[in-house]
């Protein structure tokens, strides 16, 4: 069963000893068909919509705040509001969120390279240093630890529910989560 989150941020609990905990906010969402366990579930992200969206709400009978559409599994048998039953204090979920984009960065940012000497006027600095081998096999090897794209992708944590809430949406889990505050990501329970 899967859920879509949207992720407020980090917090401590008051017991002895304290564990760090995550909050993330169950988003509202409606069941709209459900085929072999796969639904067209409905929620809403905040933003405008367009006159695609508008059809499709016309289509499964929906109100304008639901205005993103995501195929996914649910313990759903037919449509109607999503079952968050399942979400009980000590269930395993894993948590699936895009991290922070960082750009283009260099070797020291993304991969943790020392840089050169600070001192005797050398031009190392922060750049990469030498990638090559000798004569053979006369090219870069794949994988090698060069500048590029950092952050971005998708990252998956295995987490606890310490609790949740059914009135506000709230769940509590216990660890962290990739990705800023105020991102949408899944979860399922593992």
């Amino acid at each position: 069963m899967e859920f879509i989150v949207e992720k407020i941020g980090m917090s401590r609990t008051i017991t002895v000893p304290s564990i760090p905990v995550t909050l993330v906010r169950v988003l509202d969402a409606k069941v709209c068909e459900v085929n072999d366990g796969v639904a067209i579930v409905a929620y809403s992200d905040g933003k405008k919509f367009n006159k695609a969206i508008e059809g499709q709400q016309k289509k499964y009978n929906l109100s304008k705040e639901f205005n993103r559409f995501a195929t996914m599994n649910v313990a759903n048998t037919e449509a109607g509001d999503l079952d968050r039953s399942a979400l009980v204090e000590g269930v395993v979920v894993k948590s699936t969120f895009k991290t922070k984009g960082r750009g283009f960065s260099g070797v020291v940012k993304r991969w943790n390279f020392a840089g050169g000497r600070g001192s005797h006027g050398h031009r190392m600095g922060k750049r990469t240093g030498s990638i090559g081998n000798c004569e053979w096999p006369g090219r870069v090897q794949p994988g090698k630890k060069m500048p590029g794209q950092y952050g971005n992708e998708t990252i998956t944590h295995k987490n606890n529910v310490v609790s949740f809430d059914g009135e506000t949406g709230i769940l509590v889990l216990k660890g962290s989560v990739a990705g800023a505050n105020g991102t949408l990501g899944k979860v399922r329970i593992a």
